[in-house]
């Protein structure tokens, strides 16, 4: 499933994206809150996973600024979007080396498998907000042994200790 392209703004200081009722309305009427979105502002391109909102009958989806700086947007450029059927399995797509250490330790696996999915995604993006390939894998190695030491709260996953 997916939308036509359509265009749109950042609006408001929220960097929210007010939606069309026409183009969210064929996701909703499939349960699918959660959508891929690709985005292009001129020779620029960009995809990511994000949640339809709904606040007082209009529909929005958020777009910080690191999505901004990306697609090289700011607030009153008019630029396009497109909507997908988010097929991944949490929401976002999980770096590889997260995978590999995850599929490496079973028993930090189950624990991450345990958690709501909200948050599975903020610790997928919690590692995605490293650059770096061996900084992902370390991290997910720190992250899979404070699972397994009890450590719950995502401040603190990713720490060493």
């Amino acid at each position: 499933m997916k939308s036509k392209v359509f265009d749109i703004s950042i609006t408001g200081k929220y960097f929210a994206l007010h939606l069309p009722e026409g183009v969210v309305q064929p996701f909703l009427e499939k349960n699918l809150k959660r959508v891929k979105v690709i985005a292009r502002f001129h020779k620029n391109e960009i995809t990511f996973y994000g949640a339809i909102q709904k606040r007082k009958n209009n529909f929005y989806m958020m777009f910080g600024k690191r999505y901004q700086q990306e697609l090289r947007v700011s607030e009153n450029d008019i630029f396009q979007l497109q909507f997908f059927e988010d097929q991944s399995k949490y929401g976002v797509e999980m770096p590889e080396e997260m995978e590999a250490v995850l599929q490496s330790d079973f028993n930090a696996s189950e624990i991450f498998e345990s958690f709501t999915a909200g948050k599975k995604r903020g610790l997928i993006y919690g590692i995605l907000s490293y650059k770096n390939s061996q900084t992902k894998i370390d991290k997910s190695l720190i992250l899979c042994e404070n699972l397994k030491r009890g450590i719950r709260k995502n401040t603190d996953l990713l720490k060493s200790f």
